[in-house]
């Protein structure tokens, strides 16, 4: 058990802590989520404080705000929803049931929600349920029954994987995927908040320690080594972390060793990484062997990427047709172009191109060597460098539609909007 520092507790609530410790031996570790909590008390904070102190949170972001679901309302007109949201409400049953409907307007679906109140009564209860509410807990709250809720939330097995596998894949070698892979993850991560992890899969030429400006001394070559010792235990320690919300599993980047995998050799440390992270970003080389089919036919999300020439759109249009018939039942990868514009290169018009495999342009990023240069050489995304360029909101763009979640943007009030199609259920 953690050892919790309940000084600026009252004796009353040191004493619940202590009654309820037993309870926290069986609960079991909160995955890398992102949680936002809006507290209307000072005991209700500190408990969710000491909380997110607790070893069972240890990979859990938490951020305590003040305000209770008024202030929440304010803050998600205004910004993204993350992966958990706990409200603390207070009034009657009418103005709680208005307030979470108001709060709804402003939640991605994938959002769920905890609410803590004062009304005691079962009926309530069930009709917050009923709406989609994930959890409802009466003050006062204990740190055990905080986290409990939270992980029985993230770790109930009818909720299904926690985790989204976003694969990035360059139809020829050199059209800048991995790039636009390392962009996006950084801009998802940025923008929503959420808690991302980048797996470069390129073990010989990886790119992603220089991107990232990392050079860790252990990554993806430890993990898959021994599939036997690869756990989350072993997983968190072989991460890099590279921003708040981002963290990276990097490639060794020698030639000392070959690097000749089977079929199934990255099937643990993917099933473990969708597991425990909300949002994971596959850097996959420009290879076709067993592994990379098996990896893209597995992944939730495909992004291709392509420059607009021949060659590209002859490898896309094969890509497409096998990732038809391999995922029938999903749906088709989105096509980015790349570096379009060249001067003098002769090009293949984006639409021509789309149009040609049949698919919908999710994006075109121009040609910008001044721009991506300075970013690689430094180190530093292209949000980083400029984040008013036309590419880098090209970038946040393309981190929306793959996260799944709405553009962060203020909606207009919709009284008509229920909360079972907004807040996500467990």
């Amino acid at each position: 058990m953690a050892n919790l520092d309940y000084s600026n507790l009252d004796a009353q609530a040191s004493e619940r802590f202590e009654d309820n410790g037993n309870q926290g031996i069986n609960i079991p570790p909160v995955p890398r989520v992102s949680i936002q909590c809006f507290c209307a008390e000072q005991e209700t904070a500190r408990v969710v404080d000491a909380a997110a102190e607790d070893r069972r949170m240890a990979k859990a972001h938490v951020k305590t705000s003040m305000g209770g679901i008024e202030a929440a309302i304010q803050h998600f007109a205004q910004a993204p929803s993350p992966n958990l949201i706990v409200v603390q409400v207070s009034g009657g049953r009418d103005k709680i049931l208005q307030d979470l409907e108001n709060l709804a307007e402003h939640c991605d679906a994938g959002t769920s929600v905890i609410v803590i109140g004062s009304i005691n009564d079962v009926t309530f209860y069930r009709e917050l349920i009923h709406k989609g509410v994930s959890e409802y807990l009466v003050t006062p709250v204990d740190v055990y029954q905080f986290i409990g809720a939270v992980s029985d939330l993230f770790g109930d097995p009818d909720a299904g994987p926690l985790g989204r596998i976003i694969a990035f894949f360059g139809v020829k070698g050199g059209c800048g995927s991995s790039t636009v892979a390392h962009n996006v993850a950084w801009a998802l991560a940025r923008e929503f908040q959420n808690e991302v992890s980048v797996v470069d899969m390129d073990l010989a030429f990886g790119t992603a320690g220089l991107d990232f400006n990392q050079d860790p001394l252990q990554g993806i070559f430890e993990a898959i080594s021994s599939p036997e010792r690869l756990d989350e235990t072993l997983l968190d320690r072989i991460l890099s972390k590279c921003s708040e919300h981002l963290n990276l599993l990097a490639a060794p980047a020698t030639l000392e060793r070959t690097y000749d995998y089977s079929e199934t050799s990255f099937d643990s440390l993917i099933d473990i990484m969708r597991g425990t992270t909300p949002n994971v970003v596959l850097d996959i080389p420009h290879a076709w062997n067993a592994w990379v089919k098996r990896t893209l036919v597995a992944a939730d999300d495909v992004v291709m990427v392509a420059e607009p020439d021949l060659a590209n759109l002859r490898n896309a249009k094969n890509l497409v047709d096998t990732l038809k018939q391999l995922r029938p039942n999903d749906r088709p990868p989105h096509l980015v172009i790349n570096r379009s514009n060249v001067p003098k290169r002769p090009e293949i018009k984006p639409d021509e191109f789309a149009a040609a495999l049949n698919l919908q342009i999710l994006s075109v990023l121009p040609f910008e060597p001044q721009l991506f240069g300075t970013a690689a050489n430094n180190g530093q995304m292209i949000g980083e460098v400029d984040e008013n360029h036309a590419s880098a909101r090209l970038i946040k763009e393309i981190a929306h539609v793959v996260s799944g979640k709405a553009a962060p943007v203020k909606s207009k009030k919709n009284p008509l909007t229920a909360l079972l199609t907004k807040l996500g259920k467990k």
